[in-house]
């Protein structure tokens, strides 16, 4: 009802609001001397004495220009903080003093005491009708704002609860915070409460979402803070991490889905500086598949390593593009004076790669590019083969060749007894570059092996997130499915680290933490968005009454219930705690150079069941677990040998191969 009658005064013009404001102030000074002087006289009498209120004349524009002064009416009534009060009683002890001096001066009928009466009486009226505005425009957005709680009462959490307060969307109702000292205590106006007491809290304030404002706390504690959380059923978010407000990336109030890094409750190792800047620093660096998940976030760590120059090799224009104008951002705003070369190519082209690393003379290369969604490559399997197997073949001679120093691949968990040909492709890569480092002593080989990352461009957390968000179901493979995962970010420092480590031929794998049910990880995040999962497929009488449905919808072709990091138990630890080096069967080129021939030219005919024979011969540990879903292979079948086309009638086995695609 009070906000129907003002509403109109709070959409008036800048300008008239404050003549308004000009003239209610001389109202209510006037009102409050009268007030004064009734107080003091307790008689009405003065009332009719004329010099009495010889005052006001002067007292007024007094008051007036000392409130325009102290910035009185620039200030938003709707906005008005504790410093206000301040002002208000500065200005109010001033026009008191100006009462004071008026009466003295012209020796007014007005008592002594009637000046400190009329402060206090100004202080409430001139202050009060404004904070009473304040509080009946804030009472009314308060009726359309989600109430909220805020867990942390430290910086962060006091931040936020500003920033919210002036925001329309949230209005906070207390802080939850794990020292028990602050229990009871007000910070901000806001009660702190302890973690037991939030179920009271959102059923008596009827708080809609918890406010996650402790950015600073370890994972692991994250992790157990979460799953406390779950059981509310109400929805989770998060505030962005400190480096990226300070950085300016991200505003305090810019509130975040729970990541899936807080629920693995994993916290990063700090990188070893030494290790991180070994093969950089100084030198120069190319990355192949730089516009990739991996391969981007690779490059961002190379360049704050500061190499002499950072070549990325993309056969996506688009994507290089996008990362070119990325690292020169990152550059500009971090002040790193680095050169970064954007060069469009195939790895399958030796003679474009190789000129490349001469050219810019190479020292350090890190080979990322490659085809890795499993059923993607399932449905392609020549082109699979052709840009993992023999791109990297083509890629490690190349640095060979051009005397490169060192040359690390990036492999997969996916490559330890694959079941599918992206796997098999990756553990046939890891087995050329051994046989190149065998075959040669100038160049320094290790591969890097490591399972699924958190923000790849495959990965199930932000498909789990738009699925949530449209209502379900959220789809998962297989109810036993199971995966590691870890931060892209720390991925890529592990990878620079265990390339600095090796001494040739080396296989590094790192420790990933615990395997994680997918199952389990969607049901944690739609139980942390507020709604609570279903489960259809399971038997009548179980699926229970939840709103997010998690549909299983069977393993796709090549997929595996559980990954592996190890072929063998031969693992033996290095000098940092996240990286294992594994020792592993291997071959000569010699052996190897036979086998790629062969593989190359059923490869020619698009032959997919002599591919997959010859992958199963192969010591790959390669147990296909589906027929061949190659699309091109199921259309047409495998062409006779010798109806290649045409272009490749030249040669077979990798000679061909070359040719074809050059």
């Amino acid at each position: 009802m009070l906000m129907t009658i003002f509403k109109p005064l709070f959409g008036l013009p800048r300008r008239q609001k404050r003549m308004l404001q000009l003239a209610a102030d001389s109202l209510l000074i006037t009102v409050s001397f009268l007030l004064a002087m009734l107080l003091r006289l307790d008689s009405w009498a003065f009332v009719t004495e004329p010099r009495v209120w010889w005052v006001l004349p002067v007292v007024i524009p007094v008051s007036l220009l000392i409130f325009i002064r102290l910035g009185f009416y620039r200030a938003v009534i709707r906005y008005l903080s504790m410093k206000a009060v301040k002002a208000v009683a500065i200005g109010v002890g001033a026009s008191a003093l100006a009462l004071m001096l008026v009466n003295y001066l012209f020796q007014l009928p007005v008592p002594r005491s009637v000046p400190f009466i009329y402060a206090m009486l100004a202080l409430l009226t001139v202050g009060g009708v404004r904070f009473a505005l304040r509080g009946v425009y804030l009472r009314n957005r308060l009726r359309y704002k989600t109430r909220v709680v805020v867990y942390g009462a430290g910086s962060a959490g006091r931040q936020l609860v500003q920033s919210l307060r002036q925001g329309s969307e949230y209005e906070p109702v207390g802080f939850v915070d794990d020292a028990y000292a602050l229990k009871g205590v007000y910070i901000q106006g806001l009660k702190v409460y302890v973690q037991e007491d939030i179920g009271r809290l959102i059923e008596d304030y009827g708080v809609k979402k918890v406010l996650m404002a402790i950015p600073s706390a370890p994972r692991a504690r994250r992790r157990d803070i979460l799953e406390s959380l779950e059981p509310l059923e109400v929805p989770v978010q998060t505030i962005p991490g400190m480096a990226d407000v300070v950085a300016g990336r991200a505003q305090i109030n810019d509130l975040r889905d729970v990541s899936a890094e807080d629920l693995l409750g994993r916290d990063p190792v700090p990188p070893d500086a030494s290790l991180m800047g070994a093969n950089i620093t100084g030198k120069v660096v190319m990355v192949t598949g730089a516009g990739g998940s991996i391969g981007s976030e690779l490059c961002r760590q190379i360049l704050r390593q500061h190499p002499a120059q950072l070549l990325l090799l993309e056969l996506s224009e688009f994507s290089l593009y996008q990362i070119e104008q990325e690292l020169g951002q990152i550059a500009r705003d971090e002040g790193i004076d680095c050169p970064v070369k954007a060069l469009l190519g195939s790895v399958q082209h030796r003679n474009r790669v190789q000129k490349i690393m001469i050219a810019f003379r190479v020292q350090t290369v890190y080979h990322a590019a490659a085809y890795k969604h499993v059923p993607m490559v399932e449905h392609n399997v020549v082109e699979g083969l052709r840009n993992n197997v023999m791109g990297t073949m083509e890629t490690a001679w190349a640095a060979v060749e051009a005397g490169v120093e060192s040359f690390v691949l990036v492999s997969t968990d996916k490559a330890v007894r694959p079941t599918n040909v992206m796997g098999a492709s990756k553990r046939l890569a890891e087995l050329v570059c051994q046989g190149v480092a065998r075959a040669q002593a100038g160049t320094r080989f290790s591969m890097v092996r490591f399972g699924n990352v958190l923000g790849s461009s495959g990965s199930v957390v932000p498909l789990f997130h738009r699925q949530i968000a449209a209502g379900g179901p959220v789809t998962v493979t297989h109810p036993e499915i199971t995966r590691y995962f870890m931060t892209i970010t720390e991925a890529a420092q592990l990878v620079i680290q265990a390339g600095a480590m090796a001494r040739g031929g080396d296989v590094f794998v790192l420790d990933m933490g615990k395997p994680v049910k997918i199952a389990e990880l969607a049901g944690h995040l739609i139980r942390l968005s507020g709604l609570e999962p279903s489960y259809p497929d399971r038997k009548a009488g179980s699926a229970g009454g939840g709103e997010i449905e998690i549909r299983y919808t069977g393993l796709r072709p090549g997929e595996k219930l559980y990954e592996e990091l190890l072929i063998g138990e031969c693992v033996e630890a290095t000098s940092h705690s996240r990286i294992m080096t594994a020792n592993e069967i291997s071959l000569r080129w010699e052996e190897l150079e036979g086998l790629l021939e062969t593989l190359f030219d059923a490869c020619l005919t698009f032959d997919a069941p002599r591919i997959r024979e010859l992958l199963e011969q192969a010591p790959l540990g390669y147990q296909p677990q589906s027929d061949p879903v190659d699309l091109v292979w199921e259309q047409q079948g495998p062409l006779p040998l010798g109806q290649a086309p045409a272009p490749v009638a030249q040669g077979n086995g990798m000679a061909a191969m070359r040719t074809w695609s050059a």
